[in-house]
């Protein structure tokens, strides 16, 4: 690939997910080093989990999660692209290194940061956009498979669940997980590597 190459990425988050929160931040570190245009996505855990027999506190996060994610489509409906992943950036940097859990407030200074009109918070409490932030999930899932979570990452029609990484690399360090997950993903035969998890997310 020649450096006037540019590769379109697509990445969904859900704004609830500290996993997802890690892998964007690693993800701007590939941006800034690698010809790479990311497009930013909704892939609402909220809709994934419906249904599911869940335990109280994840359920209870569950609930309130439609809120974030709604808010993020809505914006994106009123206001393109170019707003998702400043939004993002803004909720997240509440919820997560911030740990605000107060969605409301989180999403009434977020959508002020950015410079979003304060009207877009209702959508919170609205299905007004839910079929948009179905239909974002789905074409996640429709290239991934059901058995995922966020984040999930495409790239020239190949899509991946991960990486789950603590604390977000940067540097070599970044780039050299970013040409490992596109040459994994880039084979056919490749499903799966895992282990379990035995830190939680670092944010720093």
């Amino acid at each position: 690939m020649t450096e006037t190459t540019r590769t379109p990425v697509d990445f969904w988050f859900d704004p609830l997910c500290p996993w997802a929160w890690m892998t964007s931040r690693w993800m701007g570190e590939v941006e800034q080093h690698r010809p790479v245009d990311v497009t930013w996505h909704v892939l609402s855990l909220s809709v994934l989990n419906e249904g599911r027999d869940l335990p109280d506190s994840y359920r209870d996060l569950m609930d309130r999660g439609w809120g974030p994610a709604r808010v993020v489509t809505a914006a994106l409906a009123a206001h393109g692209q170019e707003v998702v992943k400043p939004l993002y950036d803004a909720l997240g940097t509440r919820i997560h290194p911030g740990g605000n859990k107060d969605f409301p407030e989180v999403i009434r200074e977020a959508l002020a940061e950015v410079g979003l009109p304060a009207e877009l918070a209702a959508a919170a409490e609205t299905d007004a956009h839910d079929e948009a932030m179905r239909a974002s999930t789905q074409r996640a899932l429709d290239l991934v498979g059901d058995d995922v979570g966020v984040p999930v990452i495409a790239v020239n029609g190949r899509a991946f669940f991960g990486p789950v990484v603590s604390p977000a690399p940067k540097g070599e360090d970044a780039l050299r997980l970013w040409d490992g997950a596109l040459l994994l993903s880039g084979y056919d035969g490749f499903f799966e590597l895992k282990r379990s998890r035995d830190v939680d997310p670092i944010f720093d």
